[in-house]
């Protein structure tokens, strides 16, 4: 049976579902929708309205050639959004950051509500007060003077960067210039009769330092807000505190700060008297990254950690109505469950039976239903409810049902089962394992192990970057493993691979291979091993200490860690946590001498994470040091997928199909022994 998975450009075709919001009635789920654009090399975004019953199909609530997002429901149910659609008041249509929009809870034409040219990050809106962080020049004195600022130097072509502090990257993003401020204003009247009228920001942290700022949240009368500020403790290297700001007048206040903590998602009570928040203590090479729930009184300003005995990360969280407990997601066993901490018991209980990961999730006002994303591998994220009175009531954990959403799930091509391992030190680990449909004994598969990013993380949910399905669709079965500092299985399970990144992980990866090829439906002859950022370093590794696999694809990867250390985006994390030791001892480029496989290097330019110098000297070191003859046209079997102008994840959809193209090829010759075409637009 053909599915999307056989053809890259059906595939990349696919709706793409994102963010979750639920509007205070209770009566409209709101989720973002992303499909191609005409062109084929962008995705364009569009709001789309579940029915949280289940009953009413989903319904398509904006369309522009610009697109939308960020969409936020005000108390009065209105829905604010971003877009960089024309403001249709405008003399003419210029190039601007997606500006503010309101649509009316009846329905009808979304308003331009803002349009600063510093643009709009994160939104929150309680009451009737709109929070946001917005990035300001330093030089600016108020908006209009940002404005004309933010002109001169798009109208003179200037793009200079001066920095005083750090980070100055981000990921893909060059941070400044200016600073981000969290501001506040007075929400706009859906029905107002001047439509011209633009929203009047205050800046609540008119001497904020910081370049990025996400982490923050308002309080549901909207009288304060509470944000993770990064301070400064030595050159280059910063902790985080809470600090509660006023919105009648700025006022600050220092909640938490901690010397030797992390204190971040910041999570205020429905009543405004409690905060939970995640504290991390600062790691070490010697002690292993933790994160713990605390509970903060607001009056008192006393805080305790609450479920000390529950021993995973909280990746999501939401407050029950009536604040007796928690709605958290975390990763737990290669699954990303829903839970709910009970502040009275101080306990944590499993909500959700699936196999699958949850995330944004959004309690109704009754406090009776869970409104979340659900993905795993078997389907892309789809909007679904789970019923809190059920789980209540039976004690155990219940399904999660699925609402009627704007795009069906895609037929699959193989099947997926999981496997498990039990290693040296007597730890299980375990992973997925897709097949294709016609795997057996009398037909058994290549094999393609995938090692995750991170480390901290896990094979857990659908990812559309790294989708094994379209390996699965050309006959291989993908190996998805938790090696050893993979989340979801407790601290220890981290532990074991801290600052050892070449041991453990890689002695789990090499056990759960194992494993797999002694199925009868897996070919052992013939194998490749893949990863990208952390996996890409562990493919560097793989290589450089086996050769049981017939080709490796590194992707993003660390090569020398002496070299990565200093010029990734957030250096004084490295520092502080990995330490001389694995730097000499756990590094790639010192065993290239060893490596006698064919490898596959792929790396952009606009990666600030894994900077580009780690593949540029990979590829050179590789060429002039690895194990490997030319070939009869002198030319060496190694090959390197460069991308001037992607960055750590590689995400246009015209640049996804070589990505997936090129490796279709390179592992089609290595490892299946066949000639295949490489995308004939590499030229």
């Amino acid at each position: 049976m053909a599915t999307p998975f056989h053809d890259i450009d059906a595939y990349l075709a696919l709706p793409r579902c994102s963010g979750l919001a639920l509007s205070p009635d209770g009566t409209r789920l709101v989720t973002t929708v992303s499909t191609l654009n005409a062109k084929r090399t962008q995705y364009r975004s569009a709001l789309w309205q579940v029915d949280p019953a289940g009953v009413e199909p989903a319904r398509r609530l904006t369309r522009s050639r610009k697109g939308e997002a960020s969409a936020t429901f005000t108390d009065s149910g209105e829905l604010l959004f971003t877009s960089a659609r024309p403001d249709p008041d405008a003399d003419e249509d210029e190039e601007v950051p997606a500006a503010l929009w309101l649509l009316p809870d009846a329905g009808g034409e979304a308003r331009l509500v803002g349009n600063r040219l510093g643009g709009y990050g994160r939104l929150l809106t309680h009451g009737d007060q709109l929070l946001v962080a917005a990035a300001r020049l330093d030089a600016s004195t108020d908006e209009a003077d940002d404005d004309r600022r933010r002109k001169e130097r798009k109208d003179r072509s200037v793009s200079a960067i001066l920095h005083s502090g750090y980070p100055i990257r981000h990921w893909d993003q060059d941070l400044g210039p200016g600073a981000v401020h969290l501001m506040a204003a007075d929400l706009p009247e859906a029905d107002a009769a001047d439509s011209s009228a633009r929203l009047a920001l205050v800046d609540l942290t008119p001497t904020a330092t910081a370049r990025h700022l996400e982490d923050f949240d308002l309080s549901a009368d909207g009288s304060f807000a509470v944000l993770t500020e990064a301070r400064t403790s030595t050159a280059g290297h910063t902790r985080e505190r809470l600090v509660r700001i006023e919105l009648a007048d700025g006022a600050a206040t220092t909640l938490l700060d901690d010397p030797d903590a992390d204190a971040c998602a910041p999570l205020i009570s429905p009543d405004g008297t409690r905060l939970l928040f995640t504290r991390a203590p600062l790691a070490s090479p010697e002690r292993s990254a933790r994160q713990e729930l605390h509970l903060l009184d607001l009056d008192s300003g006393d805080s305790h950690r609450v479920a000390a005995d529950w021993d995973r990360w909280p990746t999501g969280q939401a407050w029950l109505p009536d604040g007796s407990g928690v709605i958290l997601t975390a990763d737990d066993n290669g699954r990303g469950p829903v839970f709910l901490l009970d502040l009275n018991a101080d306990s944590v209980t499993q909500l959700t039976s699936d196999d699958a990961s949850f995330t944004d999730p959004q309690v109704s006002r009754d406090g009776r239903w869970v409104y979340a994303l659900r993905s795993s591998y078997l389907a892309p994220s789809e909007v679904v409810r789970i019923d809190l009175d059920a789980a209540r009531a039976t004690g155990a954990p219940v399904a999660s049902e699925l609402l009627r959403n704007p795009a069906a799930a895609p037929d699959l091509p193989g099947r997926l089962t999981e496997i498990t391992t039990t290693v040296a030190d007597g730890s299980t680990v375990r992973g997925w394992l897709a097949l294709p449909a016609d795997a057996a004994s009398d037909h058994p598969v290549p094999l393609l192990l995938w090692v995750h990013g991170g480390p901290l993380g896990s094979w857990n949910a659908w990812s559309w970057r790294w989708c094994p399905w379209l390996m699965v669709a050309q006959g291989y079965a993908v190996l998805l493993p938790d090696p050893a500092l993979s989340t979801g299985y407790g601290e220890a399970f981290i532990a074991r691979g801290w600052a050892r990144w070449g041991a453990e992980p890689f002695t789990d990866l090499m056990a759960i291979t194992d494993a797999a090829v002694a199925r009868d439906d897996i070919d052992a002859s013939r194998t490749a091993a893949m990863g990208g950022s952390f996996g890409g370093y562990m493919a560097n590794w793989v290589a450089g200490h086996t050769d049981r696999f017939r080709a490796i694809v590194t992707h993003a990867s660390l090569w020398s860690l002496d070299q990565f250390g200093p010029t990734t985006d957030y250096a004084f994390y490295w520092e502080r946590e990995v330490g001389e030791t694995m730097q000499r001892e756990h590094s790639p480029h010192a065993f290239v001498e060893q490596i006698r496989t064919p490898m596959l290097v792929v790396h952009g330019d606009r990666d600030y994470r894994v900077p580009i110098g780690e593949g540029l000297r990979l590829w050179w070191e590789l060429l002039s040091r690895s194990q490997l003859a030319l070939d009869a046209d002198g030319r060496t079997p190694h090959r390197f997928l460069y991308f001037p102008d992607e960055n750590h994840w590689v995400l246009s959809p015209q640049h996804a199909a070589i990505w997936y193209g090129t490796v279709s090829a390179f592992l089609a010759e290595q490892v299946l022994g066949e000639a295949r075409a490489y995308p004939e637009l590499l030229g």
